[in-house]
């Protein structure tokens, strides 16, 4: 079963987000359990960013946040916050694309 985990967070450095997050890229190359990822900026706060991240299942994600890439990257991020992130961990029922 699909797996997607919603982070929602606040920041005023998106360069330097943008940044971790490309050296985490780099960093899980060939070990990332990721298989789908979708950046957004909130149109009314422009602050305010959301992250859909999918998984094969949730098993598959916790083992992509137990390498140690995520958890340096994890702690790089949450230092770039405004406020402290919020995770969302979703398990999918449906998913239908037209």
């Amino acid at each position: 079963m699909t797996f997607v985990q919603v982070i929602e967070y606040e920041t005023e450095r998106e360069d330097e987000m943008e940044r971790v997050f490309d050296e985490w890229l780099r960093a899980t190359e060939g070990k990332r359990t990721m298989t789908r990822e979708v950046h957004a900026k909130d149109r009314d706060n422009p602050a305010h960013y959301v992250d859909i991240v999918e998984f094969p299942s949730y098993e598959q994600a916790m083992v992509n946040n137990d390498l140690p890439e995520t958890q340096r990257v994890a702690e790089q991020f949450r230092s770039l916050c405004t406020s402290e992130p919020r995770f969302i961990n979703l398990e999918v029922l449906e998913d239908e694309r037209t």
